[in-house]
């Protein structure tokens, strides 16, 4: 396999627009390419993000369905949130997995990373990562009935059930990650 070339990076021009929320930073500039022709470029700043896969035995675990105002609909997705300023992705995942399923750190006997830098979510548009985690629930711990909406066996017809009802692209990307990594 043949690197890439190397090509410099683009120097910014100008920023002509950043405007800072809670959630992200929208920023417009203008960079000047490789062939020196000035390009208007926008792009987002937001906090990393944390996704996590949790199994307790043989089934995948999923909270209820969420609210997306990204695409007006309710969707099935897996425990997931941002990584806050000064927290680590794993510390976001333990978050993520009370808040979402009621799980405590306590309860989960393993959490795997399924990478370690986090995959860019939108490389020319965001600075976005996304960190999957696959985390081993205790068996003997008793789900909570008002976090947990729906089980998955880990089999074929369980996984394809799985598949054909969550629609999240990073959701899909960490049940896939999670799938190669049994096969090593």
């Amino acid at each position: 396999m043949t690197s890439p070339p190397d090509h410099h990076t683009w120097p910014v021009q100008d920023r002509f627009l950043e405007m800072r929320s809670h959630w992200l930073t929208l920023i417009g500039e203008h960079l000047l390419d490789t062939q020196g022709q000035s390009l208007e470029y926008w792009r987002i700043e937001k906090a990393d993000s944390a996704i996590v896969l949790p199994i307790q035995t043989d089934r995948i675990l999923l909270p209820f369905p969420s609210y997306r105002p990204g695409i007006g609909q309710v969707t099935l997705d897996f425990p997931g949130g941002r990584v806050a300023e000064g927290q680590s992705p794993a510390q976001a995942a333990i978050a993520t997995l009370q808040r979402e399923l009621g799980i405590e750190a306590t309860a989960i006997a393993q959490l795997t990373p399924l990478n370690q830098e986090g995959w860019p979510v939108n490389s020319s548009f965001s600075n976005q990562r996304l960190h999957g985690f696959v985390a081993q629930i205790k068996p003997e711990i008793s789900l909570q009935t008002e976090y947990v909406a729906a089980t998955y066996a880990i089999d074929r017809a369980g996984i394809q059930q799985l598949l054909q009802e969550l629609n999240c692209l990073q959701c899909r990307l960490v049940l896939f990650e999670w799938q190669l990594s049994r096969m090593e």
